[in-house]
Parts: structure tokens; C-alpha cells; sequence
């Protein structure tokens, strides 16, 4: 009777008087019996208390989704801000940020013209905080592209894109280029002029890829030009493929930052790691950090959107071009070498040469001996700095002198445009940069590192004195002129 009773008590879920509670075949929780529903879903869904040792802590970054991002302990001297500057944890935040108020923005949009246009002005003025969580979306977004570029910086200049880390430095650079497209395509959502006439100028560079340029060109536009389809198209683009592929390169990035084996730790220049490097658990000593970091970030977001607003233009109008059009601030530095290349040269050549340049750099600089360092020792901060200040003269010449004196259509008159206006002044530049690194080498004894770090410092800041230059300096028909100086754009 004794084994029938206890048979019995298995069953209904009893526990017998002499048997410990019943426990859960794949964990050491006790269940509890059927006639407690409520409890037994308050036990369940409550949140554990926090732990007060190591070990619990530890615990509780390998049981949590959100925090199994970090390992359960990490090198103390990771902790530096100098060294990360939180950045990537700061371009994962506006994901989410772009993500939650893209999907309130998206309730209330109508990707059709001028539907477009008009909800716009409707989610400004009748959808309580319709506006600010507009600015919001729109300051985020570009405040994302200004994060990932410093992010791609900080990396480099602290050698953390060498072995074994390349591969995650290619999705970091991928994700670079999915920040800019996701950007691009949300640029035309307003459906105004700005707008408008900036994916005009922008979509324009396609149509100089060889073979697929045109075909490719009309696929993104929905047509030969800028229209309807095209708003369909880049909302599509905007809300789906995109934002699913930087989902993914994001969760691979973050993998791949625990398989290579955490961040590279920060060191001084001359100072050598010796031993096992100290540990500190996640938890509070990374996550009260990164919590403190993202609320000062998130409030600072929320307190300029409130004072300055999204642009906002007339509606788009295809039969009234501005005077002058510009592509978005992001792109004006290759809008800006359409000036001064061949179209071919300076929309295909040159960001191939560079994306191909981004891709080949881990793989080229391979040397381990100064990882976690900034700009690899001291010497190297001084050639950083030498560089970029030589950079930006020698950029502002070029361009006064491409501007005002040189002329090499009128100098090369029977030569077809693409060599005259195209490969003879790209092999010019090439030949200079070919010269600095020379002198570089033999005049300043640098070896291999220091070069590739020359180099790099010296065709960013380029590419930012291009980018000021379309942004402060192009006005009406893209002449120069002094930003005090400059006329109203027509």
C-alpha cells in the first residue's frame, strides 16, 4: 500500500513527506505543485535578486540574454575609457534607438507621393511628440555614421584590427557601408526638396559602374529618374533588407569579438604585459559603466532634438533644381572629387581603391608587437600628427590650385576626357603619396607600421577637408566661397 500511495502522490504532483520537492530534469529549481498556478508563476517570472558575490555575478552574466554579450569576467584594464571611448557599445545603443523610433514613425508614414510629404508635416504638428521623435530618428541616424567612422578609428590606431582579429575588422567595415546605405535610403523619406535633390545627385554616381551602372541604376530608381517608385523602393530598402543585414553583421561582429578573445588590452608605450592581466567581473564593473555612459548619451540625444529640428523643405519638386544640389553631408567628399575627376575616377576608382585599401589593411599590417598601443608608440603619434597637418595643407592647395590654375582639358586637348581629367591627375596624386611614403622611410627611418599609419592618417584627413569643402565652401554653381562670404542658394 506504502508503494501504491507513493505511486499515486507521483502522479497528481504531491510531494510524498518523505521525499525531497520533485525538481526540473534539465535544472535544480523545484517544481512546484499544480494547485499553486500563481505562485508558482511569480516564482517563475520574477527576476532573481541580485547576487552579492563573484561567483553569483558571474553566474548571472552567463544566464542572461542582453549580458551573455560580455564574458562572465573581463581584463581590468579594458575598463579604460581612453581606450574604447565606448563607441561600439555607443553604435549598438542608436541601432536601438533608430530601431524603436523607426517603428513608431512607421505607423504613421505612407511611402507614396506626395502621401509622403504630407504625413510628415502631419506627425509635426498633430501626433503628440510625433516631432521630437522625429529629430530623434534623424539626429541618431548621423550621429551613427560620426560613431562607426571613430569606432573604425579607434580600432586601427590601436592595432586591434590585426591577428586574429581581421575578419571581425571586414564586418565592421561591411557594417560601416550598411550604416551609410541605411542613412542614404532614409534620406529621401521626407519626400522634400533637400531630399529630393540629394538622392538625385547621390543615385547619379551609379549610372558610372562599367557594365551594371545604367541596369543597376534604374533596378534601385524604379525608372530613369528620381520618382514615386524610387520612394517605394528606398523605404523598402530602408525598413527590411537593411536593417536585417546590419542585424546580422552586428551579431557576428559581437561573436566574433568574444571568439578572438575580447578586447585587445591597452598598454603605454615601452610597457610590456607580463602574467595572467587581472580580472574584474561584469557585473557592476562593466555594466554600471556602460549603463551611466548610455543614459548621459540617451539624455544628450533627447535634449538636442528637443532644440533642433530634423530639416524639413518644401515639397519635392522634380521641375525645380536647386542651386546648388548637394548629395548628403556624408557623401559631399565624393561629390567634391567629381569636381576635380573624370566621373568614372572619382565615383568608382577611388572608393574602390579605398573600400579595397579598408579591406587589404588587416591583412598587410600584421605586426602584433604594439597592439593596444595608440598609434603604435610615440614616434607614432608624432607621425600621425605630422601627417595630418600636411594633409590638410596640401588637400586645401590641390583644391584652390584644381580650382583656379590647373586646367588639364585645356593642357591635354586631343586626349579623351577619362585620361585627360582622370588617370593623368590620379597618377599625379598617386605619385605624391608615393613620394611621402618614400621620404617617410628614408628620411624618417620608418618602418612598415609607421608607414601604413602615415598613410591612413594622411587620405582620412583628405577625405575630411573634401567633405568641409562641399559642406562650407560650395555654393551657387559649386564655386567657392568663403562661408561668410557666401551668396543664397537659388
Amino acid at each position: 500500500m506504502h508503494k501504491i500511495f507513493m505511486r499515486l502522490a507521483y502522479i497528481l504532483g504531491e510531494n510524498p513527506p518523505d521525499r525531497a520537492p520533485r525538481r526540473s530534469r534539465c535544472s535544480n529549481v523545484p517544481l512546484m505543485s499544480d494547485d499553486r498556478p500563481l505562485e508558482r508563476m511569480k516564482e517563475r517570472l520574477s527576476p532573481p535578486p541580485l547576487p552579492t558575490d563573484d561567483r553569483g555575478r558571474a553566474r548571472l552574466v552567463l544566464d542572461t540574454l542582453i549580458l551573455h554579450l560580455h564574458p562572465a569576467r573581463i581584463p581590468k584594464r579594458t575598463l579604460r575609457w581612453t581606450y574604447t571611448w565606448g563607441l561600439g557599445g555607443l553604435a549598438g545603443m542608436l541601432i536601438g534607438i533608430l530601431v524603436t523610433t523607426g517603428i513608431f514613425l512607421e505607423v504613421r508614414y505612407t511611402p507614396t507621393a506626395p502621401d509622403a510629404y504630407l504625413d510628415i508635416l502631419n506627425l509635426r504638428s498633430d501626433v503628440w511628440f510625433g516631432d521630437l521623435l522625429r529629430n530623434i530618428h534623424h539626429w541618431s541616424a548621423n550621429l551613427l555614421i560620426v560613431v562607426a567612422v571613430l569606432h573604425l578609428l579607434r580600432v586601427f590606431f590601436t592595432g586591434a584590427h590585426r591577428p586574429p582579429r581581421e575578419v571581425n575588422w571586414l564586418f565592421g567595415v561591411a557594417m560601416l557601408l550598411l550604416v551609410l546605405a541605411a542613412n542614404f535610403t532614409g534620406y529621401l523619406l521626407p519626400w522634400d526638396q533637400l531630399a529630393f535633390w540629394a538622392i538625385t545627385v547621390g543615385t547619379s554616381l551609379v549610372s558610372y559602374l562599367p557594365l551594371i551602372g545604367e541596369p543597376l541604376g534604374r533596378l534601385l530608381l524604379g525608372g530613369p529618374e528620381v520618382g514615386p517608385t524610387t520612394l517605394l523602393n528606398f523605404y523598402t530598402l530602408h525598413i527590411s533588407f537593411i536593417p536585417l543585414a546590419l542585424f546580422g553583421l552586428m551579431s557576428l561582429h559581437f561573436w566574433r569579438v568574444r571568439k578572438d578573445g575580447g578586447l585587445s588590452l591597452p598598454r603605454r608605450a615601452g610597457e610590456a604585459l607580463e602574467g595572467t592581466p587581472e580580472r574584474v567581473t561584469t557585473i557592476p564593473h562593466l555594466v554600471r559603466r556602460e549603463g551611466i555612459y548610455a543614459l548621459v548619451w540617451l539624455a544628450a540625444i533627447v535634449l538636442f532634438s528637443i532644440f533642433v529640428s530634423a530639416p524639413l523643405e518644401g515639397i519635392a519638386d522634380p521641375g525645380l533644381s536647386p542651386n546648388p544640389a548637394k548629395a548628403p553631408w556624408y557623401f559631399l567628399g565624393i561629390q567634391e572629387l567629381l569636381l576635380h575627376f573624370h566621373p568614372f575616377v572619382a565615383a568608382v576608382v577611388i572608393p574602390g581603391l579605398a573600400v579595397t585599401g579598408l579591406v587589404l589593411l588587416p591583412f598587410t599590417d600584421v605586426d602584433t608587437s604594439s597592439v593596444g598601443i595608440w598609434f603604435r608608440s610615440a614616434r607614432g603619434r608624432s607621425i600621425a600628427l605630422f601627417s595630418a597637418g600636411l594633409s590638410l595643407l596640401l588637400t586645401s592647395a590641390w583644391v584652390a590650385a584644381d580650382e583656379f590654375v590647373i586646367r588639364w582639358t585645356d593642357w591635354l586637348p586631343n586626349w579623351p576626357s577619362i585620361l585627360s581629367n582622370g588617370v593623368v591627375p590620379l597618377a599625379a596624386v598617386g605619385l605624391v603619396l608615393l613620394a611621402l611614403d618614400t621620404w617617410v622611410r628614408d628620411r624618417l627611418d620608418g618602418n612598415a607600421e609607421e608607414r601604413v599609419l602615415f598613410l591612413f592618417v594622411f587620405l582620412f584627413v583628405a577625405l575630411l577637408v573634401l567633405t568641409a569643402v562641399g559642406i562650407w565652401f560650395r555654393g551657387p554653381g559649386m564655386e567657392l566661397f568663403w562661408p561668410w562670404a557666401m551668396p543664397a542658394a537659388t
